[in-house]
């Protein structure tokens, strides 16, 4: 059976989400170790980083979704 770009679309999609979402919630734990460490300026980019990821992944679920 031959495998369509479409085919590797729907496996490769549910991959990048999940691999996304564990990023951003390593962010999120560095992000709180930075404020234990007094750098909130650092603190607070890495949470915006972690947002961004997150809001890329719900972009990429609607993508999942719309896919025939």
């Amino acid at each position: 059976m031959m495998t369509t770009d479409l085919d590797k679309l729907r496996k490769l999609l549910p991959h990048w989400i999940e691999h996304n979402a564990e990023h951003a919630a390593e962010l999120h734990h560095w992000a709180q170790r930075a404020q234990g460490l007094g750098a909130e300026e650092a603190a607070a980019s890495i949470i915006e980083a972690a947002e961004a990821m997150e809001q890329a992944n719900a972009r990429l679920a609607a993508a999942q979704a719309a896919l025939p």
